[in-house]
């Protein structure tokens, strides 16, 4: 196994080094050649782990490193294929992507090179068990991709974007380097294992707590969110749907990871988490709803989903408090099961937004409209995602909030009335989440796709690539599966969870055995609806065969004057949930509300900008007052000669005097 290991190294130093060789117009096919190489390599490993046959070996690191753990267990395999199947689609939808664009030679070497890097890191991350160089690989997984983020490096706001994301996740690895450490100084070693140990002997909150910070930021809970709706609009959108489908979950690895070696208070962190699942879940999604970048708005929506996965973590911590098994394996199992989901649904969504955007353009649904009629294939692939990121059958995001919900009315089933209190109120706002998402993607499809278009754009918009389609049918596939053949995830979920936490085997109890078969139902229910839907369509187009088709305008009701201007615009259509949660969705808009009696108004112009109220109300000011301290100490850096040369001869001199006092040896 170890050389299956090497091999993945050897595999992405000969892509790199192929990079730099080969011509421009087949670099992104060497690129896709090194990805697809290593996930083979990296996912057999994952594959023999979910089988049962642990992958593990140890390698001494020195006297500072220690003995390292490189492991591949079934949690890791997990969030590896994952990793994997993601980045083979992402890496195949960007030689598409790019291919629209004028980039030269060396940019576009760096960004592949940095792409399989990027790959290479994340599946490191969840193979290495060591606290130390977890951090290195999970500093070059930030690093690599902090750097994709500014592809389009000659934007100063995208350059911006990305520094703000780079500053945040370097204050991810303050919390992490700090839990380890904590760990280290108590049991003598970096090892996850001797989480197990600390965990044994000392209460086990503020230490989860700790790494929760670290990697809630990584994952985008409120309020550790706010990189993510500057970084996925300023990337290039392959880049956007990787990050969003995969390297937020890495939080939730690490997540995952910590809790399996918790002993007790399980309850209170379960009531923690699922508190702050739920309001990071209702959070993201109204600000996804008013939002008209349909590129935020995806970005809010991850944090919405990260709110969702959340809610899962939270159930089967409670579950385990209360040694309640099949709380365990629905809320748990509902959790790494919308990690696939999401990951699958939110690429998906991702790419058919950067196909729209490469032929139009522009991220603001305000000028769009229409876009169905050339580009039908898009449309029902952005359709699809939409459908499955609001829960709804036939689609796989509704086996996982199933799982989900039903962790919520067993939990009501419990004998304690706070917990009965909190799984109520999280089932309401589960579904408070479930129906905005359905308005806010009902708003995004029908502004984008439908209607006719608003404004005029710079080059007529046409159907997308076969290289960009065919990544996006693969997830489809993939989504389909999840939606049909549910029993199967499940399964290897199930054994997942029998042996995730250290202290104990918990057995897979009866109960959600049946939750499984009720799921196939729904799912076979499911399959029979698509069939049906295709053979009225398939008779409708036997029909249709050699007769001519007319094509006409809309019924307009008799009113045959119609513009662009009198459609529902994205503003329009969440104009009134904006305004009824406008203390948490900041509007910041020009333009003066007509006064009652005002019968005959004189012409205005209305611009609007939604504001994050966490960046806006805290980031902010404590942004601008570090500024405004900083500013004092400007006339240091004042570019003089002079001035450089006489901070060196006062440094020298002040050595000297300390030298002389033996201050300093």
């Amino acid at each position: 196994m170890v050389e299956l290991i090497n091999l993945s190294w050897i595999i992405a130093l000969l892509a790199v080094i192929a990079l730099l060789l080969v011509p421009a117009n087949i670099k992104a096919y060497t690129a896709a050649f090194g990805v697809v190489a290593n996930a083979i390599t990296t996912s057999w490993l994952a594959i023999l782990a979910l089988t049962g046959q642990l992958v593990s070996f140890t390698f001494y690191g020195g006297n500072i490193m220690g003995d390292m753990l490189i492991r591949v267990d079934q949690l890791s395999a997990w969030f590896i294929l994952i990793i994997n199947f993601t980045c083979i689609t992402g890496v195949f939808y960007g030689s598409g992507y790019l291919k629209a664009y004028d980039n030269s030679a060396k940019k576009l070497s760096m960004h592949w090179i940095l792409f399989i890097l990027f790959q290479l890191s994340m599946v490191w991350v969840c193979m290495i068990q060591h606290g130390l160089m977890f951090l290195i690989a999970w500093e070059i997984m930030s690093l690599s991709s902090m750097m994709l983020v500014i592809f389009d490096s000659h934007n100063p706001k995208t350059l911006k974007d990305g520094i703000n994301y780079l500053v945040q996740m370097h204050i991810s690895v303050v919390f992490l380097t700090i839990g380890f450490i904590w760990v280290y100084f108590q049991t003598g070693s970096f090892s996850f294992d001797a989480f197990s140990t600390y965990f044994g002997l000392n209460s086990n909150i503020w230490l989860f707590l700790v790494f929760f910070v670290g990697f809630g930021l990584k994952a985008g809970f409120i309020p550790l969110h706010s990189w993510l709706p500057h970084a996925h609009p300023a990337a290039p959108s392959h880049v956007s749907g990787v990050m969003s489908g995969v390297i937020v979950k890495l939080g939730i690895y690490g997540i995952f990871r910590v809790a399996s070696y918790l002993r007790s208070d399980n309850l209170m962190l379960g009531e923690i988490l699922i508190t702050i699942s739920v309001l990071t879940g209702l959070y993201g999604i109204l600000n996804a709803a008013v939002h008209r970048d349909f590129k935020k708005m995806l970005a809010y929506c991850t944090i919405e989903n990260i709110g969702i996965i959340g809610i899962g973590i939270g159930i089967g911590l409670i579950g385990l408090g209360n040694h309640v098994p099949i709380l365990y394996y629905l809320g748990f199992g509902g959790a790494l099961l919308h990690v696939l989901n999401h990951s699958l649904f939110k690429s998906l969504l991702f790419y058919s937004a950067g196909s729209v955007y490469q032929q139009t353009h522009t991220r603001d649904m305000e000028k769009l409209g229409g876009l169905i009629k050339s580009m039908p294939r898009t449309a029902v692939i952005f359709l699809i995602g939409a459908i499955a990121i609001g829960g709804m059958p036939p689609f796989n995001g509704f086996i996982s909030e199933f799982l989900i919900y039903s962790g919520l009315i067993e939990g009501i089933k419990l004998h304690d009335m706070t917990q009965i209190t909190m799984m109520v109120l999280t089932f309401a706002g589960l579904s408070i989440i479930g129906g905005l998402s359905v308005l806010t993607f009902t708003k995004t499809f029908g502004t984008i796709f439908l209607g006719t278009q608003r404004q005029p754009l710079q080059h007529k918009p046409h159907e997308v690539s076969s290289l960009m389609l065919i990544p996006q049918y693969v997830i489809i596939v993939a989504m389909l599966s999840v939606a049909i053949f549910p029993r199967i995830y499940l399964e290897v979920i199930g054994n997942i969870l029998s042996g995730l936490t250290k202290s104990t085997i918990i057995p897979q109890p009866v109960e959600f055995a049946g939750y499984i078969s009720t799921m196939q139902s729904i799912s076979l229910y499911s399959l029979l609806f698509i069939c049906t839907i295709a053979v009225f369509w398939g008779i409708r187009m036997l029909a249709l065969v050699g007769k001519s088709q007319v094509v006409g305008a809309t019924w307009g009701c008799g009113y045959t004057a119609g513009t662009s201007k009198i459609q529902y615009t994205a503003k329009s259509f969440s104009k009134s949930l904006g305004k009824t949660f406008d203390f948490i969705v900041i509007e910041r808009k020009q333009y003066e509300e007509l006064k009652a009696g005002e019968i005959f108004p004189k012409e205005k112009k209305y611009t609007s900008h939604y504001h994050d109220f966490f960046e806006f109300r805290f980031i902010r000011i404590i942004t601008n007052r570090l500024i405004y301290s900083a500013n004092y100490f400007k006339f240091i850096q004042n570019g003089r000669i002079q001035s450089y040369v006489l901070y060196g001869i006062v440094f020298i001199i002040a050595i000297f005097i300390l030298t002389i006092f033996k201050i300093v040896p």
